[in-house]
């Protein structure tokens, strides 16, 4: 095994010492087939990209217990929301952290025992169904119409607007 120089040896040993190589190579350009030369694509229901996307089914579940979702299952009212908090985790170029969450259930009133019933209706027609994996173009449909400024705001001010203007949070 190569040791350092300075290293203690016995006299009589011929040790190796580190050399560099001599040929050094060539620097890596994103050369392969499968690489993207204008980055990401984007467009309608491709979703918005961002980094450790998987840790937001780590957050959603822990609503799970907290959430009030009427006749639809949680499991709709998870993957339905949890598309809109990876949009706004990803506006802002990070992993989806709780408050992301924390806006989503809030302004479909998951998190409130006593919803508006427009609302209770408007969602029921939204997210039934959409839970099971092959209703990815309903959940986009529900990512997408939620308006750029209500991912915006800070769950305090979700919170205050949820009760008068929650068709505004919502796009609905």
């Amino acid at each position: 095994m190569a040791a350092p120089r300075f290293a203690p040896t016995p006299v009589l040993d011929n040790v190796r010492a580190y050399a560099s190589p001599d040929v050094v190579p060539a620097p890596w350009s994103p050369d392969r087939p499968g690489d993207l030369d204008a980055g990401q694509p984007s467009g309608q229901r491709l979703g918005y990209q961002g980094p450790d996307q998987g840790y937001g089914l780590t957050l959603a579940n822990r609503f799970r217990s907290r959430l009030h979702v009427g006749e639809l299952t949680v499991d709709d009212a998870i993957r339905g929301c949890l598309n809109i908090a990876l949009r706004r985790a990803s506006m802002f170029g990070r992993a989806p952290v709780i408050h992301d969450f924390t806006i989503a259930f809030t302004m479909w009133g998951f998190l409130d025992a006593d919803p508006p019933a427009d609302l209770v209706a408007r969602r029921l027609e939204l997210f039934d169904g959409v839970g099971h994996v092959h209703h990815y173009k309903e959940g986009r449909a529900i990512v997408d119409m939620v308006p750029e400024s209500t991912l915006r705001l800070t769950p305090a001010q979700v919170t205050v607007q949820y009760r008068t203007g929650w068709r505004a949070l919502t796009g609905a």
